[in-house]
């Protein structure tokens, strides 16, 4: 789904634990992919989290094949798969097998992990992670480039070896499916804009317009020019309905059964999360910008306002979470979709 001046839209989603019944919330969020793609949004990013209520999909993988049979158009991906806790590999194979039985409809995100916590449980070290993350995307990399060849694998690391390894898969998408990273300082865009990698950030309006200035600026010193720029996305909680109150009412219950889920496992272990703060109530977390919500009309005013302020050119909405049913979750994607946004370019000053 886009708009006026190239506006995309997509979708976030933590998966996190809002039904007693698990296999029932698999299904609702199974039906709510197909209600995005037959509304048009342009992509499903799955998080991935690991032995906390936070996320209900820890191998992302299996989730998105189910959804690539349940869809037609939609693209997905993991945002992101969380390199050190695999084997690169076995994600190799992962990754082509995702791309080709979905047509060619995989967003591949890519990261450390970003809770020193989850990493820990897998015997790893936060402060070795960084390292093995950097290592086994490129091994990744030399993989997928090696399976469109049909030459073997060798690669040697630190962390990782291979040699003389046959590579049966290729991705159906060449070079490779499109790269995403999250980050939340703008310095991370350089190696983002080097390698052409979409991004994505959960900043304030402040936040993501250093972010974006940055990543343009790095992009047209490499000789790019902007409608090549790939995209700069910024996700927030969004409900809509009939009327403020009855979309309120969802959002502020929803949301603490959300954050409750957020902040479980850093409370546990006596720990606050890292570069991101949630406030308690939703009243705060809207008055920061971070939800939206209200009416179709509201909603859409605020998404255009925060798409100018922030130079984003992707705009991702969280329109599952907390205990929010299947249909409270429905009716906003399809207020939303019935809206039809038309937001302008971005306010971007363009360097003399």
């Amino acid at each position: 789904m886009n708009g006026v001046g190239g506006m995309d839209f997509g979708v976030f989603d933590h998966l996190d634990r809002g039904q007693d019944d698990l296999a029932v919330q698999f299904e609702d969020r199974l039906r709510l992919a197909q209600a995005y793609d037959e509304a048009g949004f342009h992509a499903y990013h799955l998080a991935e989290h690991h032995a906390t209520p936070l996320g209900m999909a820890p191998s992302p993988g299996v989730f998105l094949a189910a959804l690539a049979q349940r869809t037609k158009r939609l693209r997905f991906g993991p945002t992101v798969y969380c390199l050190p806790l695999y084997h690169p590999i076995r994600l190799l194979e992962e990754i082509c097998m995702l791309d080709q039985i979905s047509g060619g409809r995989l967003e591949l995100g890519v990261g450390r992990g970003i809770s020193p916590i989850e990493v820990g449980y897998f015997g790893l070290d936060h402060e070795t992670a960084p390292a093995m993350y950097r290592e086994a995307l490129d091994l990744i990399m030399a993989g997928l480039a090696a399976g469109r060849t049909g030459s073997d694998l060798n690669f040697t690391g630190v962390h990782y070896q291979v040699s003389g390894m046959p590579v049966t898969l290729a991705p159906r998408q060449l070079p490779h499916p499109p790269l995403w990273y999250g980050l939340s300082h703008p310095d991370s865009t350089v190696w983002a804009a080097q390698n052409a990698v979409n991004v994505i950030t959960n900043r304030d309006e402040a936040g993501s317009r250093q972010i974006t200035d940055r990543y343009r600026q790095e992009w047209r010193a490499l000789g790019h020019d902007d409608a090549s720029l790939p995209r700069l996305g910024m996700s927030r909680h969004i409900v809509i309905a009939e009327t403020e109150a009855e979309a309120l009412g969802i959002a502020r219950r929803a949301y603490t059964v959300w954050r409750t889920s957020f902040y479980k496992l850093w409370d546990r272990h006596g720990m606050k999360p890292i570069n991101v703060r949630f406030p308690e109530g939703l009243d705060e977390l809207a008055a920061m910008g971070q939800a939206i919500v209200g009416t179709a009309d509201q909603v859409c005013e605020e998404i255009q306002r925060q798409a100018s302020a922030s130079g984003i050119n992707y705009f991702l909405c969280r329109f599952a979470f907390g205990d929010m049913s299947y249909d409270e979750a429905k009716q906003s994607v399809q207020l939303f979709a019935r809206q039809q946004p038309f937001l302008p370019q971005p306010d971007i000053q363009t360097p003399a």
